[in-house]
């Protein structure tokens, strides 16, 4: 076999290095956004009013699920480029 057929496969290394990056991206992001801005910054961003509501209120209430679900989203699509990218069949 010659070297070009064996890198002619898809690119299990690099995929699973892109997934692993891209998770725990997401995952600090949720982190922040859920426990940051819902419990620690509450404080200081109940300074801000959002929707009527205080902001920190607000996001440990309600932002940090929209934050969620548009992540859930984001994740699909980008797992849907990796796999062309990459040549993975999903």
């Amino acid at each position: 076999m010659s070297s070009t057929e064996l890198n002619s496969g898809p690119d299990k290394d690099g995929y699973w290095r892109a997934t692993i990056r891209l998770t725990i991206s997401l995952l600090i992001i949720w982190f922040l956004v859920s426990y940051g801005a819902g419990i620690l910054f509450k404080e200081h961003l109940d300074n801000l009013s959002f929707f009527g509501a205080p902001l920190g209120f607000w996001m440990s209430q309600n932002g940090s699920i929209y934050v969620f679900v548009i992540l859930i989203f984001y994740y699909c699509r980008k797992m849907n480029q990796y796999e062309k990218k990459f040549g993975i069949k999903g």
